[in-house]
């Protein structure tokens, strides 16, 4: 994978003021308006929230990698690679690391407000279950976008990709707490990578329905590789077309 256009990628995508308002704005404007409707000075819950809000800001923005795959794709740029000293396997790496960086703008800021604003205060090893932990667990995400972006065209990744990321979200624990879920739907948000993704920051604020961070750890582990091989596998067929 080149430096350079892992740097050029990054610096595209900054240019979009939708990625800019939605990926990184949103999630911190979120968490700021649940906590002074639903937190009402509760630190508990406004940790809840933070842990939240950052994990959404990572999966969202993990997930709009495969936008640009798409149009990419349309244009033909997949085929003319062959032609390129830039692999196949560098330019899917390219992407990743794009989605993964990006991520990084919500799991630094959100936390950082639910510190200086809201006043959250966890232990060190807390600290790093929601910043790093959930950075390294919306991996899956940016592979399903990846995925989305090699099978959508560039009129329909988006609209997918948040069909995609809205059910994630409200099902997965995210948007609805796992504490006021049902039994039937928490039945079905543990088959979501969106759970775990969750799980792996709640952990650190809180031991009430925590699945510990092994499992989760494995639980995604096991997503990567099975969106890996898809993401990889679409690729060569989409490459080996005529």
């Amino acid at each position: 994978m080149s430096v350079k256009y892992l740097a050029l990628e990054i610096r595209r995508v900054l240019r979009s003021q939708r990625f800019l308002i939605f990926t990184i704005a949103f999630p911190v404007l979120l968490f700021l308006l649940y906590t002074g409707i639903f937190a009402k000075g509760d630190k508990t819950v406004t940790a809840a929230l933070m842990v939240n809000m950052t994990a959404f800001g990572a999966m969202s923005s993990a997930l709009f990698t495969g936008t640009r795959v798409a149009v990419e794709r349309q244009a033909g740029w997949q085929r003319q690679l062959r032609l390129t000293p830039l692999s196949g396997s560098g330019y899917l790496a390219g992407k990743l690391a794009t989605g993964m960086t990006l991520a990084l703008a919500p799991v630094i800021l959100v936390p950082l407000v639910g510190k200086l604003i809201e006043g959250v205060s966890l232990d060190p090893a807390g600290w790093l279950r929601v910043t790093v932990g959930v950075w390294l667990a919306a991996i899956p995400f940016a592979l399903i976008g990846l995925l989305i972006g090699q099978i959508g065209t560039a009129d329909s990744t988006q609209p997918i990709t948040q069909l995609v990321m809205l059910p994630m979200a409200l099902v997965g624990g995210i948007f609805i707490p796992v504490e006021a879920m049902p039994s039937w739907l928490l039945n079905i948000a543990h088959v979501l990578p969106s759970y775990w993704l969750a799980q792996v920051g709640r952990g650190g604020v809180t031991s009430e329905l925590s699945t510990g961070l092994g499992q989760d750890a494995l639980v995604l582990a096991a997503f990567t590789i099975a969106f890996s091989i898809g993401v990889i596998r679409r690729y060569r067929k989409d490459s080996a077309r005529v």
